[in-house]
């Protein structure tokens, strides 16, 4: 397994794998891994020959007051647990080396990716230019693997962040690029809750009752496939039903799976997000299902 931390030698190794006629999959990470993202790898695995992982804390999409200091960072664990899953390549770039603008303290990137308007709704709301940062820095780790190469190419994200992974397929299909973005299930402990960096911020309390997020979904999709199709109602109820658990809840949305639009009773593909605190921990997770 190759480690590298400059784009040079990057693209250098990437190179060679090209010559050799490797398809290339990709894992973009922020570090500190855990089951869920050797999942990716090893989906990864199945659809190419040589695996690149990056490793990268992006500053650009961490918001004031957001936890980009204290974000947890075990770089050498990383690439011990990737060593054992038998990827190729690990990039782990500095911030210099991502924004050459960076003067030490501002990033200066004055050249953004606006995502499409649903980027705006759920995570959005609170985290404003969250997914403007999240594009961008995806764009440029894309231009980086995937360059001079007609093999077939594909990088793997997981549901759990769904909005996510929404936006980054419509990055892919509006710049045009030769990637097929492959969807994995989320990882999840054994109670349900969705396997995160962040359950780590969890008590041992915190993290038993964290599982009502996903305990909750479920019970909307229940609802919803026994004929319940009042969606304002389910959302107001379940946020009202958090609340009263001493969550603080950010939103629970009914969407169209395609579009991330509010659902109406027509769609048949539906998705419900949820997002809230428990103490001073915010949780993602969501649930896709056809009615």
């Amino acid at each position: 397994m190759q480690i590298v931390s400059t784009i040079c030698a990057c693209k250098k190794a990437l190179s060679i794998a090209h010559d050799n006629m490797n398809s290339v999959a990709f894992v973009p990470t922020m570090g500190n891994l855990h089951a869920g993202h050797i999942h990716l790898v090893e989906m990864a695995k199945q659809y190419a020959k040589f695996v690149v992982v990056s490793i990268f804390v992006n500053p650009l999409q961490f918001g004031v007051n957001e936890d980009l200091s204290p974000y947890p960072r075990t770089l050498n664990e990383d690439i011990e647990k990737l060593k054992a899953a038998g990827v190729d390549l690990v990039f782990t770039p500095s911030v210099e080396e991502m924004y050459p603008d960076f003067d030490g303290k501002a990033l200066n990137q004055t050249m953004m990716i606006t995502p499409p308007p649903f980027a705006k709704l759920y995570c959005g709301v609170s985290r404003p230019r969250h997914f403007d940062g999240v594009a961008t820095v995806v764009i440029k780790l894309f231009n980086i693997v995937f360059f001079n190469s007609s093999a077939p190419q594909f990088a793997v994200f997981g549901k759990k962040d769904f909005q996510q992974l929404a936006i980054i397929r419509e990055l892919v299909r509006q710049f045009n690029m030769p990637i097929d973005i492959v969807a994995a299930e989320t990882m999840r402990e054994a109670s349900g809750l969705a396997m995160s960096s962040r359950n780590g911020y969890l008590t041992t309390a915190q993290k038993t009752q964290a599982a009502e997020l996903q305990t909750l979904l479920k019970n909307i999709q229940q609802q919803i496939l026994t004929g319940n199709k009042d969606y304002k109602k389910l959302e107001t109820d379940a946020a009202q039903s958090l609340n009263a658990s001493g969550w603080v809840t950010d939103y629970i949305a009914i969407c169209n799976a395609s579009t991330l639009q509010p659902a109406s009773v027509k769609d048949s593909a539906l998705l419900v997000l949820a997002a809230a605190k428990l103490g001073t921990t915010r949780l993602i997770d969501n649930i896709d299902f056809l009615r």
